[in-house]
């Protein structure tokens, strides 16, 4: 069986630190990834989607952490074809424009790959210290089943090479009907690690939970099940807490996942006070025994 770390996709949301799950005296940014990383071996940083890291940043994460810590990192807005806060780009690179959000076509081609370049190169203090996990490329309803798709989850792996990339599906054109075994082996063929989701059902960017490995690295992440997942509240998207039984009944199949690979990253991304936090304890526990 291969390894299967557990971890969640924050350690500083602001819910969480009113949750009273860290101690009084875990009160600095280093003391309470110290005290995150001496209970889960892996975390998934969110933030990176929004706004890409400082390097200084990643150097300090890879300093306050243990040696055989994972960091799981998610690819910037503007990478996976979201619309991305003019803002949130750096300086030097922003178009004149009015508009408060951007897609990729708005920028240059070469401020686009310049983009490309300092998303990766932050990454190089957590690539030295041997603790990046995946780069997680989480794309959008939009992101359909087609050909020019297809080709851009290759050049994200090629651009991305030799770090790892994880693909995480929100349409579910990939899954339907004949589409899953071509999205399977597509992925399969490429040595690109599938993202396994549990996710609400019934909406756009739903997509089933598909268990299956494609590379020697899965991926799952837990959204829960929350009844309000259109809301623009990500605490009303996301604020949902599994009960032991759902998480019983995850356990055998994150085993075979384990069993099919040489190792599984399972993100609780259930994020609101410390649902995820106690979520992937209990989760631990059930895989432990």
């Amino acid at each position: 069986m291969g390894e299967i770390l557990v971890g969640t996709a924050s350690w500083t949301d602001r819910t969480l630190l009113a949750s009273g799950w860290y101690p009084e005296t875990a009160n600095t940014p280093e003391k309470r990834l110290n005290y995150y990383a001496r209970r889960f071996p892996l975390v998934e940083v969110d933030s990176t989607y929004y706004s890409p890291p400082a390097e200084q940043t990643t150097r300090l994460w890879a300093q306050r952490t243990p040696a055989h810590f994972v960091f799981n990192i998610k690819a910037f807005s503007l990478l996976t074809g979201h619309p991305t806060k003019v803002s949130a780009l750096y300086k030097d690179l922003r178009p004149e424009t009015d508009k408060r959000n951007i897609y990729p076509d708005a920028l240059p081609p070469q401020a686009y790959e310049e983009v490309w370049t300092r998303f990766l190169s932050a990454l190089d203090p957590l690539v030295a210290a041997g603790k990046l996990g995946v780069i997680l490329f989480q794309f959008p309803p939009w992101f359909t089943i087609r050909r020019a798709n297809k080709e851009y989850l290759i050049e994200v792996r090629n651009r991305c090479s030799p770090l790892r990339v994880a693909v995480e599906f929100r349409n579910a054109t990939w899954f339907d009907g004949d589409n899953r075994a071509e999205t399977m082996e597509f992925l399969r063929r490429h040595d690109l690690p599938y993202v396994v989701v549990d996710m609400p059902q019934g909406y756009r960017s739903s997509v089933p939970p598909v268990v299956e490995a494609t590379s020697d690295l899965a991926v799952v992440r837990f959204h829960g099940h929350s009844d309000k997942w259109n809301s623009r509240d990500i605490y009303e998207r996301f604020g949902y807490e599994y009960s032991e039984r759902e998480l019983k009944d995850w356990a055998p199949r994150l085993r075979a996942l384990g069993d099919a690979t040489g190792q599984t990253h399972v993100l609780l991304n259930n994020c609101y006070a410390d649902y995820a936090q106690r979520n992937a304890s209990t989760l631990v526990d059930l895989l432990t025994d």
